[in-house]
């Protein structure tokens, strides 16, 4: 758990601090989701509200079993999207159940 954390914390501090190369993968929303929906069959598949210092930003994250993408997006309030992250080799993990009777 302390690692995903980590992860996502660290994920949202790069968005926060993102170069003007990366700010250039920004669009109206419908239009990247268009492009990953077209090129990649890529479909939303977890997503949530992160605070920002500006208001809450949406982080979706769009992938395709099919073609084995994904991509992670951060959109404001405003509807622009920016791509976080992308990626080949997509899996999706099963969540392991948790046992109530080992002490911790």
């Amino acid at each position: 758990m302390f690692k995903r954390l980590m992860g996502i914390g660290t994920t949202f501090g790069m968005v926060a601090l993102m170069s003007p190369a990366v700010a250039q993968s920004c669009a109206d929303r419908d239009a990247v989701i268009g492009k990953l929906q077209e090129k990649y069959s890529e479909q939303l598949t977890a997503g949530g509200l992160q605070p920002m210092h500006r208001g809450q930003s949406m982080i979706e994250l769009w992938a395709s079993a099919e073609t084995g993408t994904f991509t992670v997006l951060l959109t404001d309030a405003n509807g622009v999207s920016c791509i976080v992250a992308a990626g080949t080799d997509y899996f999706q993990a099963t969540p392991v159940p948790r046992t109530t009777d080992i002490p911790s």
